[in-house]
């Protein structure tokens, strides 16, 4: 089996990806960042931390550990210019990414997929690996959508649809036929929580749309929700979450959907087009 390198942002996934490798004999080695990683991932397993902007010496520590293939994991923090202090390679990269540096998450990460692929790596998507973490089509769990909500959802996929195409975000919120919400550089969570300040908690009408962007550098960023999306859309007093089907993640799958019904809030995978 190739060499997997991991390379873990924040959140659970990392941690779910370590542990297949684990139960399936796969070697595998963890590359994390000197900042927004989850300490507990890198117990007793393969792994280097290095400074963001060391792009030499990750690539190094990569090539060591005799890496062949490549998947990206968790959240990262975007750094600021002036915080990398690149190394030379770092540089190169910086060079080649050249002005997606500064526009949307998907112009970046398909820019970073190339300079990988170019260094003779293969990037590989989470799916390829985890496979039963996309979201199928239909009802997932056990509560479904009432008829208003079937309609704001579609409003809801066409508008983030169209956010996507401006590289900008992936999720809005739709609440009785209007978007109220779309996702911004701060990420999902952040605009659920925007949402939560303003909204009047008795009325429970906000649905959370998710869809993957037109032209999406699927290897690295498909949409994805988890238990803390859930918890999240609690709190907010919203009715449930739509992502579009094939396309998404579902993250600790078994909880979220347990959390869901738990809470009485839906969870539809929904084609789009």
């Amino acid at each position: 089996m190739k060499t997997l390198g991991i390379i873990a942002g924040g959140g659970s996934l990392p941690a779910q990806i370590i542990e297949f490798c684990k139960n399936n004999n796969r070697p595998f080695f963890v590359l994390v960042f000197e900042d927004g990683f989850n300490q507990e991932i890198i117990k007793n397993v393969p792994h280097a931390i290095v400074r963001i902007g060391a792009v030499g010496v990750a690539i190094e520590h990569l090539r060591n550990a005799g890496v062949q293939e490549i998947v990206m994991a968790g959240g990262i923090k975007r750094p600021s210019l002036t915080s990398l202090r690149p190394d030379a390679a770092g540089a190169a990269l910086l060079k080649k990414l050249g002005k997606a540096f500064f526009m949307g998450d998907n112009a970046l990460l398909k820019a970073v997929t190339a300079f990988f692929e170019d260094e003779n790596f293969k990037v590989v998507g989470v799916d390829s690996i985890l496979n039963n973490l996309l979201a199928e089509e239909g009802v997932i769990g056990k509560i479904a959508p009432n008829k208003q909500a079937e309609a704001d959802i579609k409003i809801g996929m066409a508008a983030a649809k169209n956010l996507g195409v401006l590289d900008v975000g992936q999720a809005v919120i739709v609440e009785n036929s209007l978007v109220v919400a779309t996702e911004e550089s701060d990420g999902t969570d952040a605009m659920v929580a925007r949402y939560a300040q303003r909204k009047n908690r008795e009325q429970k009408n906000g649905i959370l749309v998710k869809a993957k962007k037109p032209g999406q550098e699927e290897k690295v960023d498909l949409p994805s929700i988890g238990v803390q999306t859930i918890e999240n859309l609690y709190t907010a007093g919203m009715v449930g979450v739509a992502v579009e089907a094939e396309s998404s993640l579902l993250i600790d799958k078994n909880e979220l959907i347990k959390k869901a019904d738990e809470y009485g809030l839906f969870v539809v995978g929904v084609k789009y087009g």
